[in-house]
């Protein structure tokens, strides 16, 4: 059975163009989340962790052995 936006909007009574507005914002909001290790790796950011100064890019790269 294939899934049509115009009949989840009729079995839910709502219409089809805010059921789609629903399904972008839960799109948008997934797309904000960051995962578990992109969120790990901003916290440890914020508390000054595993933050490397470099003097230019191929510093950078010396540091993390690129």
């Amino acid at each position: 059975m294939a899934f049509t936006v115009s009949a989840e909007a009729s079995g839910r009574h709502r219409p089809t163009a805010q059921i789609i507005r629903d399904l972008m914002r839960l799109y948008i909001a997934y797309r904000e989340t960051p995962n578990a290790l992109t969120a790990e790796t901003i916290l440890k950011g914020k508390q000054g962790e595993d933050v490397f100064h470099a003097s230019s890019p191929s510093d950078l790269f010396k540091q993390l052995g690129i």
